[in-house]
């Protein structure tokens, strides 16, 4: 009897080591699954456009623009930055899309480089009193990039004016997280979302104070959302999800509650 008893309890424990084996192997397979699923933004495939450049090579012209990003130096943008055609800058939705640009079919072309990369700052507005394929670069439907002197000279010799481009989205790989540039007052927050990495664009913001659930945002203009709520005085988080990749990352208590306008938070995440 004590054998069986002995067997018993010896085929007991195997099972349960057995049972909580493969549940630890179904916990692993399912983290890595979950890693494979999470959305990655890949870079698209090669497209013809056009471009040209505005400003000079100080690039002082570029600063500010549609995108709402300001001062472009401090805000880690650089000169490499370009302005979108209607097409591509999409009301807004196309700020801090990043993309790969060279030169072809132009004797003015540098041969020795590939491509150069560059993050749209900007809109290049319709010129409707000219011909899109004459004045009228930016016209709808064209694609097509007014790029940063700096940016344009690295592709072409400037003399060119204009030259064709093949273009790709690309991801963007800022440095560090997503900032969030807050304005408004505290009953309407607004906020300029910038260092934007992945796709580079947002799609839907919320936010949450300490004493609120989530709050949708709607688009504003360019890179900034807005909350018509009262929230001075509490602890903000962020929800974001990307217009590209669809997918969604959380900024958790990024402004103290002592949090004010005119100042710029930076978040420890950022998009793949």
């Amino acid at each position: 009897m004590p054998s069986i008893l002995h067997s018993w309890w010896s085929l007991s424990f195997l099972y349960l080591v057995a049972i909580i084996t493969f549940a630890f192997m179904g916990t692993a397979m399912g983290a890595g699954y979950t890693s494979i699923k999470t959305p990655v933004y890949h870079p698209t495939q090669w497209a013809l456009a056009h471009a040209t450049f505005y400003g000079d090579e100080s690039a002082s012209e570029t600063t500010g623009g549609a995108c709402g990003y300001g001062n472009l130096m401090q805000n880690g943008y650089g000169t490499d930055t370009a302005a979108l055609s209607t097409t591509l800058f999409n009301n807004g939705y196309g700020c801090g899309t990043c993309y790969q640009i060279k030169c072809v079919q132009s004797p003015w072309c540098f041969n020795n480089v590939p491509f150069t990369t560059v993050t749209a700052t900007n809109l290049c507005p319709p010129n409707w009193n000219e011909d899109s394929n004459n004045g009228g670069w930016c016209n709808p439907p064209r694609t097509h990039f007014d790029m940063s002197k700096p940016a344009f000279m690295k592709i072409a010799q400037w003399k060119a004016g204009i030259i064709p481009v093949m273009f790709r989205r690309v991801p963007c790989k800022p440095i560090g997280g997503v900032r969030f540039a807050f304005q408004g007052n505290g009953y309407w927050l607004l906020v300029y979302v910038m260092n934007v990495g992945g796709g580079g664009d947002i799609a839907n913001m919320w936010v949450k104070g300490s004493k609120t659930g989530w709050i949708s945002m709607t688009h504003n203009w360019g890179a900034s959302y807005q909350a018509f709520a009262t929230l001075k005085g509490q602890s903000l988080s962020f929800k974001l999800t990307s217009y590209t990749s669809k997918e969604t990352i959380f900024a958790w208590n990024l402004a103290p509650a002592n949090w004010n306008v005119g100042l710029t938070y930076k978040a420890n995440v950022n998009f793949h």
